[in-house]
């Protein structure tokens, strides 16, 4: 697979300025403020008692998102550790959902608490009911409500990830202070929307090869993956003004939130990922305003570093203090 993007000394440079909107800080204080009195602080957590796993305990999650709404995730605790654990909330890949419970077992077995999050609409568990339903969009969620900033997706869904962090800081064997949060793809741009959005609440982001990170860059350069549907909605809706689609998006837009971070974050990013192209992935990284590093995967796709990613996390994190055991 050939170069998909810029080469490497020109990412290095590459700071696209891409303007924020005026009220992107009131527009997402209002957003979360909303869903904050609509579902308060309560978490279900219900036993899992037949996972048939011998040193985790499984819980299945309720927790309030966007509007109250419950959404469904996973929490796995090392059987026997003594708390209060640092907490690790996984955000899934577009289409993904939390899956199975023996599906995720990697942070747990390193001795931390573990909350995997389902995604509304895409996963199995936690449905999204659109509160205005999009009379034009294409397969997929990248077009569902792009009207407007208000009916967009990516609303509900960026909200649900700031209410997880919410949920799992109140949890008892948890520590507060030490909440990681972590995820590729799709989940790598909810990793630093939640960094953003939640502030101090969150300790570290983890953001594999992220996507939701300067779209009109993606709906231009990508070859593959979900910025293609921007492209098939405008290049079939001709009375769709582009200008106005780039303006919703604006509010979603990972360098944004990343502008807002102050927790150490570690990306990763391959640069042959026909996905999410790298001058994507770094137009949020130049502008991550916390300590930040990255892995670069010279001849990675969208997978990355693959199997050899989560050791990088592993080590870096106990370097910062956030390992499981101190």
């Amino acid at each position: 697979m050939p170069l998909t993007d810029m080469p490497l000394d020109a990412l290095r440079d590459y700071r696209p300025g891409v303007p924020e909107p005026e009220d992107f800080d009131g527009f997402w204080a209002r957003t979360l403020a909303a869903a904050r009195a609509a579902g308060g602080t309560s978490a279900e957590y219900r036993l899992v008692p037949d996972s048939r796993l011998a040193t985790v305990e499984v819980f299945d999650v309720r927790f309030p998102g966007w509007g109250g709404q419950p959404i469904a995730a996973w929490l796995l605790l090392p059987r026997g550790a003594e708390g209060p654990l640092p907490a690790v909330v996984t955000y899934q890949g577009y289409s993904g959902g939390r899956g199975l419970c023996t599906e995720n077992l990697l942070w747990s077995a390193a001795g931390y608490a573990h909350l995997i999050v389902d995604s509304r609409g895409q996963g199995h568990d936690t449905p999204d009911p659109d509160p205005v339903p999009t009379a034009q969009w294409v397969g997929g969620f990248m077009t569902r409500g792009i009207d407007s900033p208000e009916n967009f997706y990516y609303r509900r869904l960026m909200t649900d990830c700031v209410r997880a962090v919410d949920a799992i800081r109140a949890h008892p064997a948890v520590d507060a202070d030490r909440v990681i949060v972590q995820g590729g793809s799709q989940g790598g741009g909810l990793a630093l929307a939640a960094a953003g959005l939640a502030g101090d609440a969150v300790a570290a982001a983890l953001a594999d090869v992220p996507f939701l990170s300067h779209y009109r860059r993606g709906a231009e350069v990508a070859s593959d993956g979900p910025y293609r549907e921007l492209v098939t909605y405008l290049g079939s809706h001709r009375r769709v003004d582009p200008a106005g689609v780039f303006a919703t998006l604006n509010y979603f837009d990972a360098q944004h939130f990343a502008a807002r971070a102050t927790a150490p974050a570690h990306l990763s990013v391959g640069l042959m990922d026909p996905v999410c192209p790298p001058s994507t992935v770094y137009a949020a990284y130049h502008r991550y305003a916390g300590e930040k590093d990255m892995t670069i995967w010279q001849f990675g796709d969208h997978g990355g570093g693959r199997g050899s990613q989560p050791v990088k996390h592993l080590n870096w994190l106990a370097a910062r203090g956030l390992g499981a055991g101190g």
